[in-house]
């Protein structure tokens, strides 16, 4: 006879934490709420699985937090950019190569992110797994978790779900809409480098530089507004073809090529994005298995077209990888309000807005950058789920469709939203009112004063 499923025995699980506002995830949607939220002068728990807070930032190696700024950009400031001045003074950010941005360094920034924590007084507890919500009469009171202490239970009058894949939100039965993995953005296996003579491959930049057309070339076809295509960009293609035409990388492997990030006197070249794995669904553990593996395979092969055929890189070596695959695009709650295309590209206002962001999208075969001053607002609304009480969204799984989702995947959004759903948990809790029922102009004065721009 054989087993198609287990019956579990009934256990007691034992509560070990209580907190007004608990964020589950740390990625800059999270880290962004929990700072907001403890500023308001509410007890916040900052709950995340790996070692270190941070996410896409330190977790999978994305530097480059901000690298759509232009001199005309105009952002929501607020903690998102205090991410980046924090880590300049602190030594763990240097100058964008293709905007007027820093780059956050991803080990550096770990000890950005402990630093803001302590300060705002939050409660951190690191390594601990999300199971599963709570729900008590239709309201999410906390969650389970799972750890090498086992299992335990934190209660919670508010939680902000910032898993980036609506993980509590699934989970308390909220209607979510997931992408089919043949149309999920490829995901990315992010890697750094060792052993790059600087002068020699800036030189070989400035002989041969590249441009955001050069990014449609083999398999890709980009969509820009055409103001984008004679601009700098950090892009790298030529030797992966070159690597192909030789032999050096199977033929089957056409999709390698992309960005570098930055370029250090030490000889270090980091956030190479390169590595782009199709048909990876990041809510399926078989499937991120399969594609951690392969990106990693991929990039050594990317690292052995480098050396050979780009200038400077003849003795470049691996430095590490980061500590997990990039997922870009997973679950989507059906949220009260659902962002569009229309609002992304034509600069939607929104009475409930709780911070703006720039006309920047990246993702689905579109590449617009914010350097004509165009802006939007993020509406509340697109952070809450249908009915269940006590529990708002923070990161790219807010309500919206694929191009909408191609700009508020990106990280200074989700700080922005990160920031925004802080502020309402915090002042849910301290006005005993629903996140529905909040006061919207209260809480737009209040995240006003934190230093967000929100219309």
């Amino acid at each position: 006879m054989s087993l198609t499923s287990i019956l579990e025995p009934a256990r007691e699980t034992p509560v070990v934490h209580k907190t007004d506002v608990l964020v589950v995830g740390s990625g800059p949607a999270g880290l962004a709420a929990a700072l907001a939220a403890a500023r308001c002068g509410v007890e916040v728990t900052l709950l995340e699985r790996f070692g270190c807070f941070g996410g896409n930032i330190t977790v999978v190696g994305v530097e480059g937090f901000a690298w759509y700024r232009h001199e005309q950009t105009v952002e929501a400031n607020g903690i998102g950019r205090e991410f980046e001045e924090r880590a300049k003074s602190m030594g763990a950010a240097v100058p964008e190569s293709q905007s007027l941005s820093y780059e956050l360094d991803s080990e550096g920034f770990k000890l950005v992110a402990d630093r803001l924590v302590e300060e705002a007084g939050i409660h951190p507890m690191l390594h601990r797994q999300f199971v599963a919500p709570i729900i008590t009469d239709g309201a999410v009171s906390g969650v389970i978790v799972e750890s090498k202490a086992g299992r335990e239970a934190i209660l919670a009058k508010r939680i902000i779900d910032a898993t980036g894949d609506a993980d509590v939100a699934a989970r308390a039965g909220c209607a979510t809409v997931k992408t089919p993995v043949e149309e999920m953005q490829a995901a990315s296996v992010m890697f750094h480098l060792a052993g790059v003579d600087k002068t020699k491959f800036m030189e070989g930049v400035r002989s041969n530089p590249q441009t955001y057309k050069d990014w449609s070339s083999g398999e890709w076809e980009v969509e820009t507004d055409g103001k984008e295509d004679t601009m700098f960009s950090p892009f790298l293609g030529k030797p992966f073809e070159q690597a192909i035409r030789d032999g050096v990388i199977p033929a089957h492997l056409n999709t390698i090529g992309g960005t570098w990030g930055a370029v250090h006197d030490s000889g270090e070249m980091t956030y190479m994005n390169l590595i782009h794995l199709a048909g990876c669904d990041g809510t399926d553990p078989d499937s991120m298995t399969q594609f951690e593996i392969e990106g990693r395979k991929q990039a050594m092969h990317a690292i052995d077209a480098l050396r050979l055929y780009t200038p400077g890189c003849d003795g470049v070596r691996l430095r590490n990888f980061g500590m997990s695959i990039g997922i870009r695009d997973t679950r989507k709650i059906d949220a009260v309000y659902n962002m569009t295309e229309q609002d992304v590209r034509g600069e939607a206002r929104f009475e409930d807005s709780i911070g703006i962001y720039p006309e920047f999208i990246d993702g689905y075969g579109i590449l617009i950058l914010p350097t004509t001053g165009r802006y939007m607002h993020i509406p509340y609304r697109s952070m809450l789920p249908k009915g269940v009480k006590n529990l708002i969204l923070a990161g790219r799984a807010t309500g919206g469709d694929r191009i909408s989702h191609a700009a508020t995947r990106n990280m200074a959004c989700c700080a922005v939203q990160g920031q925004g759903a802080g502020v309402a948990a915090a002042w849910s809790v301290k006005n005993k009112v629903a996140f529905e029922d909040v006061d919207i102009q209260a809480i737009q004065k209040v995240i006003e004063g934190q230093g967000v721009r929100i219309h």
